[in-house]
């Protein structure tokens, strides 16, 4: 069974070609700049040297056409005909109440997704232009949404309902739902893996690091509370998103300047966190770079993160009332380790004694390694994202009947 996954976000899709029956990668790749101009394809195949090609993408069909004929290239690509690929699956950012699990697509999901539209600026739109063009692009081919919200769709009542009028959660679905689901059930697996334990005998806090950033409660495999609430901007600090914030702020500022809603909530989700500190919209590489080296913006943004992160897991620490291990899941990996060094600092008194050494080492993407001291009462882990394989793991569950 050949799953191919996309990822649509902003103005680019992240692509991975599975073999679900030997669980291997056939390819890997990203398409950039759609609708940008300047657009391309670059493509991983085990074995081989990575693939470039400059080529215009209009649009998010364009660009999974290009992805289709990148994959069956005669010389570069790991299949002879797009009919080899048995399913597609798509990470869809909101789920809602509606989706609590993965679901096969039709026009009825991709009219209910449109809904969530509002709660999810940043994402839902690239999610379903990745979807119309891929069905367009493949028609027959099965489709399968896969929701950021649904591995969260465990958490109590008591930590999911907002201290709101009762009738707002009635009548306009607000509470929390959590996002990054993929990520924290991957880094939940394997620290329960690395612990040698059965998940369900796990206590873990996840803490999913990147542009977008997220913390995870996890209680015998389950999720129990995460930072990300109606939508993705809630929590701590992230790259270009608050986070938390006073919400008094947006009225007083609204009035103060002037701002409509539009213009507010674009200045919450794209002028704030890091890149409202620091006034640059850097990658995340490119700012842990110049906070290492001393930029004063870039170090005090970092502090910020460093600080809500400690607060986060401090709080989920109390929430589990036990602890196993903290398992830090990035993509990134060079430059984090001052990330981790500053949130883990001073924390011993939570059985948490990190291995400086050790953490300042583990900067590679492809390793899992624990940087916690060899004494720690609680574990540390950082492993690299795998996001896609749980993507594939639902689609697969889901064609042969055991999906939801």
């Amino acid at each position: 069974m050949i799953i191919l996954i996309l990822n649509c976000r902003g103005f680019s899709i992240h692509f991975q070609l599975f073999d679900w029956s030997t669980r291997t990668i056939l390819a890997r790749g990203d398409v950039d700049r759609i609708e940008l101009g300047d657009s391309f394809i670059v493509m991983e195949v085990p074995g081989r040297d990575p693939y470039h090609l400059d080529s215009d993408c209009s649009s998010f069909g364009a660009a999974v056409a290009l992805i289709l004929s990148t994959l069956t290239h005669p010389l570069e690509g790991p299949l002879d005909r797009v009919e080899q690929i048995a399913a597609v699956g798509h990470r869809v950012a909101h789920g809602g109440e509606r989706f609590t699990s993965s679901v096969a697509i039709d026009d009825d999901v991709i009219a209910a997704v449109q809904g969530f539209e509002e709660m999810a600026p940043l994402h839902i739109p690239a999610n379903l232009a990745g979807i119309e063009g891929a069905m367009a692009t493949l028609p027959r081919t099965p489709h399968v949404a896969v929701f950021d919200s649904a591995f969260h769709q465990t958490m109590p009542l008591h930590a999911y309902i907002y201290p709101l009028p009762w009738e707002w959660y009635e009548q306009h679905g607000v509470r929390r739902y959590g996002f990054h689901g993929a990520p924290h059930c991957y880094a939940a697996r394997r620290g329960a893996a690395l612990l040698g334990r059965d998940p369900a005998q796990c206590n873990l806090v996840t803490v999913h690091i990147g542009n977008g950033t997220s913390l995870c409660a996890v209680e015998g495999g389950r999720s129990i509370d995460t930072s990300m609430g109606l939508t993705p901007l809630e929590g701590t600090m992230m790259g270009t998103r608050c986070g938390s914030i006073d919400p008094g702020i947006p009225p007083f500022m609204m009035q103060e300047e002037q701002l409509a809603p539009r213009d507010m909530d674009r200045i919450l989700n794209q002028r704030s966190g890091a890149a409202g500190i620091t006034g640059l919209k850097l990658d995340r590489a490119a700012f842990l770079a110049r906070a290492a080296a001393g930029d004063e913006r870039c170090l005090l943004a970092l502090e910020m993160e460093a600080y809500r992160l400690k607060k986060h897991i401090g709080g989920y620490i109390a929430a589990l009332g036990r602890l196993d291990a903290v398992v830090f899941s990035t993509a990134s990996g060079e430059g984090e380790w001052l990330v981790r060094e500053k949130t883990l600092a001073d924390m011993e008194i939570f059985g948490i004694r990190l291995d400086r050494e050790r953490n300042r080492a583990a900067r590679s993407v492809e390793r899992e390694e624990r940087i916690s001291a060899d004494d720690s009462p609680v574990a540390v882990y950082v492993v690299h994202t795998e996001e896609e394989m749980v993507y594939a793991e639902e689609v697969a569950a889901l064609l042969n009947g055991a999906g939801g």
